[in-house]
């Protein structure tokens, strides 16, 4: 039987990483969608782990040979995708994909999949909040981090074009909601 899509989709900072880890965690039988970037790869990640760091021309190849679901220029000139590839080997082999996602492309693969997909939107308490996470991580830039803030605002009004949304203001909350709502979906056939 053909595995089930969890999508996992969240303004950048919200916290839809961490929940992604637990979940992996949790023996739900998930299996991680590498997602494909244009970016370059930050410290510490992996081609193949974290993303697919493809470059630009590389990226556009993809797109014109249609190998994506979806793909988003989220930022100017950086491109983000799902690749059909990944999602369609992870589903043959029984398990079920799990993917962190950007908004736009949480909401166009849960047109794709319907039923088959459960689609999470990660919800930061606010937006001061969210601003004071990103600074913590001190790997961006303040005007990186107001891009993203811009953006955030724009991507909060997407939340009720998904399945469930879960508010991170307690991360221990926030992952038992997001397990509780994964678990409940694989198990229904």
């Amino acid at each position: 039987m053909k595995g089930k899509l969890i999508i996992i989709s969240a303004p950048s900072g919200s916290g839809k990483t961490t929940i992604v880890n637990h979940l992996l965690h949790q023996g739900l039988n998930l299996n991680f969608s590498v997602s494909a970037t244009s970016r370059k790869p930050r410290p510490g990640e992996e081609n193949g782990k974290n993303y697919y760091f493809l470059t630009r021309e590389e990226f556009q190849k993809k797109i014109n040979n249609d190998e994506f679901l979806e793909w988003e220029e989220v930022y100017k000139g950086i491109c983000y995708g799902t690749l059909k590839s990944e999602v369609d080997k992870i589903r043959e082999s029984g398990k079920n994909v799990i993917m962190d996602v950007d908004v736009v492309g949480g909401v166009n693969i849960k047109k794709i999949y319907g039923k088959e997909a459960l689609s999470i939107f990660v919800k930061p308490p606010s937006l001061t909040a969210l601003k004071e996470r990103l600074q913590k991580r001190s790997t961006e830039t303040p005007a990186k981090i107001k891009m993203r803030i811009d953006k955030a605002a724009e991507e909060l009004l997407f939340a009720g074009k998904f399945d469930a949304v879960i508010i991170n203001d307690n991360l221990q909350i926030a992952l038992n909601e997001a397990e509780k709502l994964v678990s409940d979906f694989i198990s229904r056939h």
